[in-house]
């Protein structure tokens, strides 16, 4: 009996919790600044707004494709961001152009 006693004394002091060493001081990652911002019209959407209204077979071949997409408004695409790109949407079943964006 005396052992058990003496068992359960020294299970319960194994379980106390030990002393913590006080927390080290948080710092602050460093401020990455940020890019500035693209320029307004970055992608010259204000140049193409003739389109709206048009049919797509009106848009202008373009000098770099890498940076157009003309896709319909129901189409998927993917959400990735270019503030240089030119986005122009069209209504798939009329082929006339909504809106054009950058994008």
């Amino acid at each position: 009996m005396r052992q058990l006693v003496l068992f359960s004394v020294l299970a319960l002091t194994a379980c106390a919790a030990a002393p913590s060493a006080p927390a080290a001081p948080i710092s602050q990652a460093p401020t990455i600044p940020l890019p500035p911002p693209p320029p307004a019209d970055s992608c010259g959407a204000t140049d193409m707004q003739w389109l709206v209204g048009k049919p797509k077979s009106q848009i202008p071949v373009p000098t770099e494709p890498q940076r157009r997409r003309v896709v319909c408004t129901t189409c998927p695409v993917t959400l990735d961001y270019s503030a240089y790109r030119l986005n122009i949407l069209f209504d798939a079943e009329t082929g006339i152009i909504k809106e054009v964006k950058c994008g």
